[in-house]
């Protein structure tokens, strides 16, 4: 059983910070790239990051780069999204999965499947 578990969402106001987790459970995530995915009520899955699986390459969004940064501890097994001077189109709920095909760092949303429950990112003054 392939299951991550996602954390760290919360209620922020805009330009400030949070970190989330994505947590593997029953398996070794080590070996697995790993995306971040978000959704935003009324509105489609979008790809937010990836990272490889040794961790050296990284992919993000274009709305989020240079925000976001995505980062992995193994010995924890466990993958993390930095987000940084978040903005209120940042609110989402935040998902992260595993490539289809290995260490894909693509985004598109059929690239990635065992998703997490996801964590609730919200983003108001």
């Amino acid at each position: 059983q392939l299951k991550l578990v996602e954390s760290g969402g919360g209620l922020v106001q805009p330009g400030g910070s949070l970190k989330l987790s994505c947590a593997a459970s029953g398996f070794t995530l080590s070996y697995y790239g790993v995306g971040w995915f978000r959704q935003a009520p009324g509105k489609d899955r979008e790809g937010v990051s990836s990272i490889s699986i040794s961790g050296d390459k990284t992919n993000y969004a274009d709305s989020v780069n240079g925000r976001f940064t995505i980062s992995r501890d193994d010995s924890k097994n466990t993958v993390y999204l930095q987000m940084n001077d978040l903005k209120p189109e940042d609110t989402a709920v935040y998902y992260c999965g595993l490539p289809v095909l290995s260490d894909n760092l693509r985004l598109g949303r059929y690239d990635y499947d065992h998703f997490g429950q996801g964590t609730q990112v919200t983003v108001s003054s």
